[in-house]
């Protein structure tokens, strides 16, 4: 009983100083930490693409916070580390992608199919008016067209 005691004791002692040998290989200056922070939550996880390297759990992501950690020791800038993510990952693994040839379709597409949709819907309508217009009706006509339209969904016809 007295060396459990003592070896739950020694444990315990020691635990505190492994965390703090654990930790130390991450320490991070303030300006550092920032950085570490912003890179990771604006770079995808390959893995798990829907959250970022700081959000995911998986091992590829821990992997790629401790490269980025390397990489920002070195003093590499917050540019050069997403070009090295890039180059090895593709521009998947960035949140928001660049303007370029590849990608002007991402950015620009949806504000054409918005620009398309409008110039349909402005299409479809001008050519109902003109098509009623052509039928010549008059306002009594036409009230009387909607009179048999609402008896017809009575059910009265």
């Amino acid at each position: 009983m007295k060396r459990l005691l003592a070896v739950l004791l020694g444990v315990s002692l020691l635990l505190p100083l492994l965390s703090l040998a654990v930790q130390s290989e991450f320490d991070l200056d303030p300006e550092q930490e920032d950085r570490f922070r912003e890179l990771t939550k604006e770079l995808r996880c390959p893995k798990c693409q829907n959250q970022s390297i700081f959000d995911s759990e998986a091992g590829v992501a821990g992997d790629l916070r401790r490269e980025i950690i390397q990489q920002i020791r070195e003093g590499k800038s917050n540019e050069e580390i997403v070009e090295y993510m890039v180059a090895r990952y593709g521009d998947f693994v960035r949140y928001r992608p660049v303007f370029d040839g590849r990608t002007a379709l991402l950015w620009v597409g949806p504000f054409i199919l918005m620009i398309v949709g409008v110039g349909v819907l402005v299409w479809q309508i001008r050519k109902r008016r003109r098509l009623a217009d052509a039928a010549g009706l008059d306002e009594t006509h036409r009230a009387r067209v909607r009179a048999l339209l609402k008896e017809s969904e009575e059910g009265r016809l």
